[in-house]
């Protein structure tokens, strides 16, 4: 098939089995084993960091990157972590660190906070995502690239 020469490029869909792992070796998400994803380059489904790692693959390549937060989740800021009133949690709400509650955000959709402090009067909330600050492995296996259709 002349489509397994397509390289991954803006225009293109992209079916893949991939593994995200912490530079311990420790595994966060992976889809070996199951059935491929699929996506079209610049959709959003990957971040923009991990997508442009791609680019260039074609169908049966199997590559393993080393993604720094910068071009992954980012580095921890300070300003995510808030101090919110107790009483804005349910009495009867057992706190512990490591927590996960789900916010609303200004827009009306959800953001997830873990509690990393916590007394009788505040709860510290850090909205930060769970990965920022660590490097990435990125393993992926291209199975299949294909010019996305024009409408």
């Amino acid at each position: 098939m002349i489509e397994n020469s397509v390289p991954v490029s803006e225009g293109t869909r992209v079916f893949l089995n991939f593994s995200v792992s912490l530079d311990d070796g420790s595994e966060v998400d992976s889809n070996f084993g199951g059935e491929a994803v699929d996506f079209a380059v610049g959709d959003g489904s990957l971040l923009p960091g991990f997508e442009r790692l791609l680019f260039g693959m074609t169908a049966g390549q199997r590559q393993l990157f080393t993604v720094p937060p910068e071009d992954a989740f980012g580095q921890p800021n300070e300003n995510n972590v808030q101090r919110i009133d107790r009483e804005h949690f349910d009495p009867d709400a057992e706190l512990s660190l490591g927590l996960v509650f789900s916010f609303a955000d200004a827009s009306g959709g959800e953001v997830p906070g873990v509690v990393v402090g916590f007394d009788d009067d505040e709860v510290t909330v850090d909205f930060n995502h769970p990965l920022a600050g660590r490097t990435i492995l990125f393993d992926v296996l291209v199975h299949r690239v294909e010019p996305l259709e024009l409408h």
